[in-house]
């Protein structure tokens, strides 16, 4: 049975894996020409993800790209006193086992982890899909599949192809996310160094490479006008959300026009009421998408994955019982996720002078807190800080043996 997946970040190559395990044959296609290695942003992977990545070997390469950021300085606007956490006290609430790791990092690893029996075809994309499989590419190349998956991200192209328009299932809660890639002139060792201000906040950080990432968070009354490949509308509008931020924040600006690596996107949320049409369905930000930065969207594409591929796995290939399946046992987990991720980005950003004051405060007590007693606090309940933690995976290894025989 041939599967065809679009997307080789993170949900494409880790549903690989896992369909490849249970024996199907799986082509991934890519719009880059390759692998992307330009650092990308942080991501995090909560204990479900952290089993998954240890069912599938790659838990020693996942710890050894770890980020090992664990101290965060925070300067407010109009304040000199910065605020001080360490930032294990916050991961430890939130989750039993978790690692920040850069995206691309994550990508590379998974990649490796299939691409001796996977096959990858960088520098293409589906132009169609019709009913029956038959398959059209951007290069003019035809093929047929038994599946398609869209794992193209949150401007999913395949989603686009089959459900229509993004307009139609997005929905902006509020915020934007910058990040660019900058000279570590700060000489940040494992720490985080930012200012915050009413509606936004502008960090830095060193993860374990050359370069530093400065991360930008910010509100507007109303969405912004610009097209998301337009690099340079992207730039201005930024430097004029920031224009009068003092601390390094100028410093970080003028790389803008150097900067090697630059992402910009809103913090857009996806409501499908359901991912598969026909031979079709969605893994990842192409259908779950809660909000990037906000919703832990990379663990919830990790978990995805490995539930999409178990439940084909369960059902022989049958995508007309296993996508059911799979919407129905990942559902309640993506409706939780976007719950939280609205939650969070009212609260990571603070829109009011008031706002700004109590996440000082709530920085300030949790770092003087004992640590017991906030992970106490952070497991009362299982919708709030630890909602990832609380996802039981179902084991799926009786049709992997079932398959390989």
């Amino acid at each position: 049975m041939r599967i065809l997946i679009s997307g080789a970040s993170v949900a494409g190559p880790a549903l690989a894996y896992w369909l490849n395990r249970y024996g199907f044959a799986v082509t991934v296609v890519e719009r880059a020409p390759a692998l992307r290695k330009t650092g990308g942003h942080a991501v995090d992977l909560f204990r479900p993800a952290m089993d998954i990545v240890e069912q599938m070997g790659a838990l020693d390469r996942v710890l050894a790209e770890k980020t090992g950021v664990e101290h965060l300085t925070m300067y407010r606007e109009g304040h000199d006193k910065p605020i001080e956490l360490e930032l294990r006290r916050v991961l430890t609430a939130v989750s039993d086992r978790h690692v920040e790791i850069m995206r691309d990092d994550l990508s590379e690893i998974f990649h490796d982890a299939t691409c001796d029996d996977v096959e990858y075809v960088f520098g293409d994309s589906i132009a169609s899909i019709s009913d029956d499989g038959e398959v059209t590419f951007d290069s003019g190349r035809e093929d047929r599949f038994d599946l398609v998956i869209g794992a193209d991200g949150l401007h999913s192209n395949v989603r686009r192809l089959i459900f229509g328009p993004e307009s139609e299932f997005s929905t902006w809660i509020g915020a934007y996310l910058a990040v660019v890639s900058v000279p570590d002139h700060l000489g940040l060792d494992g720490r985080m160094e930012g200012i915050a201000g009413v509606g936004r906040m502008a960090a830095m950080v060193a993860p374990h490479m050359d370069d530093a990432r400065a991360v930008f968070l910010f509100r507007t009354p109303e969405q912004l006008d610009y097209h998301y490949r337009d690099v340079a509308r992207q730039k201005e509008l930024l430097r004029e959300r920031f224009e009068g931020v003092g601390w390094e924040v100028p410093r970080l600006l003028a790389e803008l026009d150097r900067t090697p690596a630059f992402y910009f996107d809103s913090i857009t949320q996806l409501r499908l009421d359901n991912w598969s049409r026909g031979r079709v369905t969605l893994v990842g930000d192409a259908g779950h998408c809660p909000g990037p930065a906000v919703g832990g969207s990379t663990s919830l594409a990790v978990v995805g994955a490995y539930i999409l591929a178990g439940e084909l796995a369960a059902y022989g290939g049958d995508h007309t019982r296993a996508y059911p399946a799979y919407e129905a046992e990942i559902g309640d987990y993506v409706r939780r996720s976007r719950t939280f991720a609205i939650n969070a980005a009212r609260r990571i950003v603070p829109g009011t002078p008031f706002e700004l004051r109590a996440l000082a405060g709530m920085v300030w007590l949790i770092d003087h807190l004992p640590a017991g007693l906030t992970r106490a606090a952070a497991k009362i309940s299982s919708r709030g800080m630890r909602l990832h933690d609380s996802i039981v995976l179902k084991d799926y290894s009786t049709h992997a043996v079932a398959r390989a025989r």
